[in-house]
């Protein structure tokens, strides 16, 4: 769990560093989310042990937890100081909201994720209220009951079509998700009382979250949390992006379209980038065991699609469109090729 900590804690203190003390600690922050995961990716290679299902709960948990506790202590402190701290220039202010936004995105939404699939109630409040501070409160609700339902098909907006770019796949996952996350609720929820929707929550919550920061720093606290939170949104949904590009579950002759296999998610192997992203590039494991804690998924190149790069890279590469078709297209063409030749 060592690597887990360093990874996922290391960009929280510096982040409430650059905040309470602005400098060089903005340019820190933004450094150790994005030059030094690609460079301990690509030229260090630590062997990070796979832990027991048992050990892993345990110690996955309290790393959940302490993790939430930072993202409830540098949001709001992050969304102040860019606002209003007189101890940061301009470019450094900059620096410390990409620095903020990147961490919401990589680390805060793995986090709530995980913590979404945890069997304790209040586990699974505190991912929903990360999600509702990043105002994706419907994100709980919708990667539940609609993205592990329905991946790889045509039902679930956060699964990219083939030869989709991510201009167009953005505003569809965001809203579709929402809409099909609404409906499966109400779906389960018929007959209790409206106000126990959790969609009430989550609009109650955001509308909180937005109260906080025009109390935190006036109309420019509003702005600055908005566009820090859309900026978070874009890095979820290139997650999803990036680990269903193209991938399809084949349709059997009874009309069904087959289970959920380790061919229907990408993975990505590289040690820092998974450890900051708490093993959301094993992909496929997840899919295969929602309730595994973290630090026991498990990866294989063999018989789980794997990314030509890290993860954060192959992020960036998709905001390219065509640079990512001609990478992807190809291989994703050949995964769903072999899923159809195997198919009952």
């Amino acid at each position: 769990m060592f690597w887990f900590a360093i990874a996922t804690l290391s960009p929280a203190l510096l982040i409430a560093g650059a905040s309470l003390w602005g400098g060089l600690l903005s340019y820190a922050a933004l450094a150790m989310v994005t030059l030094v995961v690609m460079v301990l990716d690509r030229w260090t290679d630590v062997d990070v042990p796979e832990l027991d299902e048992a050990r892993a709960e345990v110690s996955g948990t309290r790393l959940s937890v302490a993790l939430g506790g930072a993202h409830f202590i540098i949001l709001p402190l992050g969304v102040w100081a860019i606002a209003a701290s007189p101890l940061l220039t301009l470019p450094q202010a900059i620096a410390l909201a990409l620095a903020l936004g990147l961490f919401l995105g990589q680390i805060s939404h793995p986090n709530a994720h995980e913590l979404i699939h945890r069997p304790g109630r209040r586990l699974r409040m505190l991912g929903r209220a990360i999600y509702t501070s990043m105002l994706f409160g419907h994100h709980a609700s919708a990667h539940l009951r609609v993205h592990h339902v329905h991946v790889a098909t045509q039902q679930d907006p956060n699964s990219p079509r083939p030869g989709e770019g991510f201009y167009r796949f953005w505003p569809r996952a965001w809203i579709g998700s929402f809409r099909a996350g609404l409906a499966a609720e109400t779906r389960v929820r018929a007959g209790r009382a409206g106000w126990q929707h959790p969609y009430v929550g989550y609009c109650c919550g955001a509308a909180g979250a937005l109260a906080i920061a025009a109390m935190l720093a006036g109309v420019r606290g509003v702005v600055v949390f908005v566009l820090v939170a859309a900026y978070a949104q874009m890095q979820l949904l290139l997650a999803d992006y990036v680990q269903h590009y193209g991938l399809r579950r084949a349709r059997r002759a009874d009309g069904r379209v087959e289970p959920v296999g380790p061919q229907h998610s990408w993975n990505a192997p590289q040690w820092y980038s998974s450890a900051m992203l708490l093993n959301a590039p094993r992909h496929s494991d997840h899919h295969l065991h929602p309730g595994r804690c973290f630090p026991a998924l498990k990866l294989d190149g063999d018989t789980m699609p794997v990314l030509p790069r890290s993860m954060p890279v192959m992020c960036m590469i998709a905001l390219i469109p065509p640079l990512w078709r001609q990478i992807m297209d190809p291989r994703a063409a050949r995964w769903r090729q072999r899923e159809w030749q195997d198919a009952p």
